[in-house]
């Protein structure tokens, strides 16, 4: 081995981004993330009866929530292999795929580069930015879950002071929480380029229209998935129109 490799200046990455006690940590952490949703799958037949929850309904919830992650997950998939370069395949499947999110880690990463006057994927990226780089990206991880250990039992103790005042309010307030999340979410991409507002009213149209057609005709399974279809159409309407030449600023 050279020098530069064993002093981290060398600007072959993968050579350590794969080593094999990262494989090892990214297939602990699956098997954890599996574990646990085996257990609350558990918890939930177990607690289905007395919320007056029938065994078909929790089906169809189990269902709906796998279907429904088909679309977000290809989203994932597209920007890791992007990733995989820079990070090598361990990192990315923990990093990207389970905690945070492609724009966040990517930032975190960004900025502990920068830090050591590189860039992402630059000439300067070597093996010892790479290491900085890594542990920002997994500290940024980290604060995520920290803060949701120690926020999740204060707001427990809120949820159950408004349940208390106005039972419905707590109806209301997650289901309004999730609409102003997502719609601030494809409010923010309008803005880019004609791709970008071709795609966001196109994919609005589809799940809509996938909505009404399950209304009417009583199709389960069309609102179940919905949210996939719309995306794939998505994503097939921002490659056409990519493609065909409109992506220009807005």
């Amino acid at each position: 081995m050279t020098t530069a490799a064993t002093s981290g200046t060398s600007t072959d990455i993968l050579a350590i981004a794969n080593i094999p006690v990262l494989w090892v940590l990214a297939v602990g952490v699956f098997g954890a993330i599996i574990l646990q949703s085996v257990i609350y799958m558990r918890a939930a037949r177990k607690a289905g009866p007395a919320a007056d929850i029938s065994q078909t309904e929790l089906k169809q919830s189990f269902r709906a929530g796998a279907v429904a992650a088909i679309g977000p997950s290809l989203a994932v998939v597209l920007v890791s292999i992007a990733l995989m370069t820079l990070f090598g395949t361990p990192a990315v499947l923990v990093r990207i795929g389970l905690v945070g999110s492609a724009a966040t880690e990517s930032a975190s990463a960004s900025l502990a580069a920068t830090t050591m006057g590189a860039t992402l994927g630059g000439p300067e990226y070597t093996q010892g930015v790479f290491a900085v780089a890594f542990m920002a990206m997994s500290m940024s991880g980290a604060m995520w879950m920290i803060s949701t250990l120690v926020l999740t039992p204060i707001l427990r103790r809120g949820d159950s002071k408004l349940r208390k005042v106005n039972p419905a309010l707590m109806a209301i307030v997650p289901a309004a929480a999730l609409i102003g999340a997502f719609a601030s979410l494809g409010i923010a991409e309008l803005g880019k380029t004609p791709v970008h507002i071709i795609t966001v009213i196109v994919s609005a149209l589809v799940m809509g229209i996938c909505l009404a057609l399950a209304k009417k005709f009583s199709v389960a399974w069309l609102r179940e998935w919905g949210l996939g279809i719309s995306i794939l159409v998505g994503l097939f309407v921002a490659f056409t129109a990519h493609t065909s030449g409109m992506a220009l600023t807005a």
